[in-house]
């Protein structure tokens, strides 16, 4: 049951960035108790409509009342006020600092000599005791469980009063049984009348916990229903403009060892214990676990930016390099975790961060000097075969949206034509029209071409279990630093890698399998 008066009341927002309208007449409406789902591709215009909502941005067209008041243009603080509050995707969090004192930041000016923590600390345990979210005041950030630092960020919103909680992507890091808490969680606060704006491209999550179900395409917003009356292939429809069939991967052979670890260790924290693992050319290989498990270290390893302590870790044949530009002109193609810090240079140029890993190749530099022209001409070569949204190569491409880039630093991975792909992560937070360009892409890679080519070996590191077993033809999970053996696709469910995700031994993993 709604109230008459709206929880937010957007009225024709229009946003335009120089010639590119981010948001065209949108309005919305979101009420007391209800969930929200707003849904588009990367770029559609969600990140611009929920920053002019919080008071990043300013709109330059329309209005918006929070329960009935206009809501200033611009102004966090008048948000946070008006009882607004946003759990951003890349959680905002001091890991050095405890959890009270990262509640603390931002509710005291920092000249006020005389703390007020013991208030703040009763109203933290009531939030966390009224909707379920068990957390210790004291623990340091540093110590928790993703899942545990995304309840610090809800509950911050909740201790400065929040009515409206936005949230971005906030599944894309947790596992299925902490998605499952999150879902709980929000369910409970929805009892207790307060109302959610739920940004995923997740569509089963949308249908599970929304009520209601806004797309916006290219800064418009194209659709609005009840989410009973929604179904997947019409949101995706909706979503891309296009209707999306299920890709038909090739039939591939499975070639000669590509990857060769024995027994592989690494130093540091988390550490890979006694790694070994073959992958061959043409085939897809994934890495499934929960995040903080070694995956990061061994594809770090594998890119050159972390030693090997012991074992040994061959490439056709050959040790590995242990420099990034070393593995890099070895053959080997990285997508990074962590697309918008590693994978570019975010004050750099499009055309730039596609040529940033071919700085040895002559048709792109000369007597130490980069070529510009023919720089661009690849770059904007990339763009239009990999669909890369752009205003042109020239603008810094901090400016794009995630998807983009990541499509940008696929098409650079690939026209290298790598032996071996190690693409961590290479979805995470995309919508479903980049997801399965992607997919297709690497599909490809591992089918010889024409030209001579040979097919190329795909390490998978996912902790989306429905991408694993879309791509995977061999799956092995990781656990405390060690890993699996490799098993076919067939011999897991979904129920099972969820089993040995969770698993402290190796038994217990391959009892899971």
């Amino acid at each position: 049951m709604t109230e008459a008066t709206p929880a937010l009341q957007l009225s024709g927002i229009t946003k335009r960035f120089g010639a590119l309208v981010a948001n065209d007449n949108i309005s919305l409406r979101l009420d007391k108790g209800e969930v929200l789902a707003l849904l588009g591709e990367n770029g559609a215009g969600k990140s611009t409509l929920v920053s002019i909502l919080f008071g990043h941005y300013a709109a330059d067209a329309g209005a918006i009342t929070a329960f009935g008041k206009p809501l200033p243009a611009a102004d966090p603080k008048s948000a946070l006020a008006a009882g607004i509050g946003m759990v951003h995707q890349h959680f905002a969090l001091a890991n050095n600092l405890s959890v009270l004192d990262n509640v603390l930041i931002g509710l005291e000016p920092l000249w006020r000599l005389r703390s007020h923590a013991a208030p703040v600390r009763k109203q933290l345990a009531e939030a966390a005791l009224r909707f379920g979210l068990a957390i210790n005041p004291d623990a340091l950030v540093g110590s928790l469980s993703v899942g545990e630092k995304q309840r610090v960020e809800i509950l911050k919103a909740l201790v400065r009063g929040a009515k409206v909680l936005i949230l971005d992507e906030p599944t894309a890091v947790l596992t299925p049984l902490e998605s499952a808490a999150l879902f709980v969680t929000l369910k409970q606060m929805v009892r207790q009348g307060l109302s959610i704006i739920f940004i995923s491209h997740k569509l089963d999550e949308v249908l599970q916990i929304s009520d209601r179900i806004a797309v916006l395409r290219a800064g418009k917003l194209v659709a609005e229903c009840a989410t009973a009356d929604a179904t997947k292939p019409q949101l995706a429809l909706w979503m891309v403009g296009r209707t999306l069939t299920p890709s038909v991967h090739p039939t591939r052979q499975r070639g000669a060892p590509l990857l060769q670890l024995d027994a592989a260790c690494t130093a540091g924290h988390p550490k890979l214990k006694s790694v070994s693992l073959t992958l061959h050319a043409g085939e897809i290989v994934a890495i499934a676990g929960v995040a903080g498990n070694g995956q990061a270290a061994l594809a770090d390893l594998l890119c050159g930016l972390v030693p090997l302590e012991s074992g040994s870790v061959r490439i056709d044949t050959q040790p590995l390099s242990s420099s990034p530009s070393a593995c890099v002109n070895t053959g080997i193609g990285r997508i990074p975790e962590d697309r918008s810090h590693i994978g570019v240079v975010g004050d750099m140029t499009v055309w730039e961060n596609a040529v940033i890993e071919d700085l040895t190749d002559s048709r792109f530099t000369r007597a130490g000097f980069v070529r510009r022209e023919p720089s661009q001409q690849h770059a904007t070569a990339l763009v239009q075969q990999f669909d890369v949204r752009t205003q042109g190569v020239n603008v810094p491409i901090r400016g794009l949206s995630g998807g983009n880039i990541q499509k940008l630093i696929l098409g650079r991975v690939l026209s290298r034509k790598p032996k071996l792909i190690v693409a961590n992560q290479p979805t995470w937070g995309l919508d479903v029209g980049a997801v399965a360009a992607i997919h297709e892409r690497l599909v490809a890679a591992c089918v010889p071409v024409g030209d001579g080519s040979t097919a190329a070996g795909v390490l998978l590191i996912s902790e989306d279990l429905e991408e694993i077993m879309a791509l995977a033809d061999r799956i092995a999970v990781m656990s405390r630093g060690q890993l699996s053996e490799a098993l076919p696709k067939a011999e897991w469910t979904l129920a099972s890698l969820g089993l040995a995700m969770t698993a402290t031994t190796d038994q217990e993993i391959t009892r899971a399998a």
